[in-house]
């Protein structure tokens, strides 16, 4: 995982967690990243230092307004949703097409699958942060 210190347009800075340097730049080639303030999808990375680690570990702090906000999504998420993991793509379909009963699922999806479910018309979006696996 690359934490990106990132900007739009309009000048909101904010930060953002991807699986990898090409991740972002696939993410962000199909208009994936968005301003957490407007919404806009011309969003560039911004000068940032490298995280260097110490000898000794420090408590890391929490409670950021965003950290504890992105954690209160999750837990919704992950409370009024079913993990559906790499079937995402095709719940998804099915749950549109009629053919299975629609609810709330989260999963995983890759990127130019998910471009297709847009481009079919199945609602689907982005979420902040990686999914947790649920154990069975």
């Amino acid at each position: 995982m690359i934490r990106y210190a990132l900007r739009c347009a309009n000048g909101h800075v904010f930060d953002s967690w991807f699986r990898s340097s090409d991740g972002y730049d696939a993410m962000r080639a199909a208009g994936q990243v968005t301003c957490t303030t407007c919404g806009s999808t011309d969003v560039d990375k911004t000068l940032m230092a490298p995280a260097v680690s110490e000898t000794t570990t420090a408590p890391r702090p929490t409670g950021a307004p965003a950290e504890t906000a992105l954690d209160k999504l999750r837990q919704h998420v992950e409370k009024t949703s079913d993990y559906v993991g790499s079937n995402f793509v095709s719940e998804a379909r099915a749950m549109h097409q009629g053919s299975a009963p629609e609810r709330a699922i989260h999963g995983e999806a890759r990127i130019e699958d998910a471009r297709k479910l847009i481009e079919d018309g199945v609602p689907i979006a982005p979420l902040p942060f990686v999914p947790r696996q649920k154990a069975n």
